[in-house]
């Protein structure tokens, strides 16, 4: 009876929660509430905000980590780095071995359709796939200053259950956004395509009190996908979109293109 008691306390999954809003953000405070007593949770993040960092690493200056009480009965660490570092770290430093599972978030805004290459977010979940870590990303369309997460954390278990119910795929990773919506209002949720939607970009010139131009960036997000099997389509219809990623950025059609009218150089 023993051994069996000792067999199922090892084979509890090891789940490193992150994100790229710092470590006191109320979404990991979530996310880390979402994912309780489905194994043993370890927190890695940043010590600051890092929203857009996308997979930045840190070169040429120390990282520093500091244990934290901010999870009651979690074990937690603040991170000097980026989220990418922040996995990084976990993986050699605090865990000495690969989690079972890497969860991302809660971000607090939208990492649908273009974003995705620009979130920390989901670049910290994309270097655990890398690792081989089945990774997943949650995002909140929300930019409230009192976001409501009850949807988030819902969905969040729902899709953690699934991950950890079966063997998955090497590489395995999603990108998850849930829209601003209660529990009730949501219609579920749907297996989507990335959308091809983008920022119309410029920036704002000003002048500082130097008279030294500085810049502004500011945008208006247009959606240039209209098909009904995209993230933002189902975002803007009440569901919670799940787009499986990669990061193999090889197009492969093109590749077999010029395969074809380049050959290859003598």
């Amino acid at each position: 009876m023993t051994n069996k008691k000792q067999n199922a306390k090892k084979e509890e999954p090891i789940i490193l929660v992150t994100n790229d809003d710092g470590v006191a953000a109320a979404g990991i405070r979530n996310l880390v509430e979402a994912v309780r007593g489905l194994g043993k949770i370890v927190v890695v993040a940043p010590d600051k905000p890092q929203s857009g960092m996308g997979h930045a690493i840190t070169i040429g200056h120390p990282l520093r980590l500091y244990e934290v009480e901010l999870f009651e009965g979690v074990r937690a660490f603040s991170c000097s780095g980026t989220p990418v570092d922040c996995v990084k770290l976990a993986v050699d430093k605090i865990l000495h071995r690969k989690p079972d599972i890497c969860v991302s978030g809660i971000n607090h805004g939208a990492n649908h359709s273009i974003n995705v290459i620009y979130s920390g977010t989901m670049s910290a979940a994309m270097e655990a796939a890398i690792e081989s870590i089945p990774a997943v990303g949650f995002s909140l369309l929300d930019y409230g200053a009192e976001p409501d997460f009850s949807a988030s954390r819902q969905y969040a278990r729902l899709i953690v259950e699934k991950m950890l119910r079966k063997k998955l795929p090497q590489h395995f990773l999603l990108n998850v956004n849930i829209p601003k919506a209660s529990p009730e209002q949501l219609k579920g949720y749907k297996i989507c395509k990335q959308a091809y939607a983008k920022y119309q970009e410029k920036f704002i010139e000003r002048k500082d009190p130097h008279g030294r131009n500085y810049y502004w960036l500011t945008g208006e997000f247009v959606n240039f996908d209209k098909s009904k099997d995209t993230d933002v389509w189902a975002l803007a219809n009440n569901y919670v979109s799940v787009v499986p990623v990669e990061f193999d950025l090889t197009d492969y059609g093109l590749k077999q293109k010029l395969e074809k009218d380049w050959g290859e150089s003598k």
